[in-house]
């Protein structure tokens, strides 16, 4: 079943080209991952939405989603109220709009 991971982040002064490079390229390269955007949600603020084959194939990408956050963590800022650098969530689709 079709799978997606969102995740929150605010990037530093001057480090968005950084952060925005760290993700150029993963799609080729992560198994079971069908399409992945960064979308720009404000000043500095971004979010990555990914689809996936399954949640397993999220599970078994994590440790190159860690890798590779591990790259650009240097990039961003704390989001506050205890989050840390990163807002991730993942499900399975529950419905198919469109």
């Amino acid at each position: 079943m079709t799978a997606f991971n969102v995740v929150r982040f605010k990037i530093k002064p001057g480090m968005e080209s950084a952060f925005l490079d760290a993700h150029r390229g993963i799609a080729g390269n992560w198994p079971g991952l069908r399409n992945a955007n960064i979308i720009k949600t404000g000043d500095s603020r971004y979010c990555i939405i990914a689809e996936w084959d399954s949640m397993d194939a999220i599970g078994a990408a994590r440790p190159q989603m860690i890798a590779t956050l591990d790259s650009f963590r240097a990039t961003l800022e704390d989001l506050g109220n205890g989050l840390g650098v990163t807002d991730p969530v993942s499900g399975p689709v529950a419905l198919v709009v469109k």
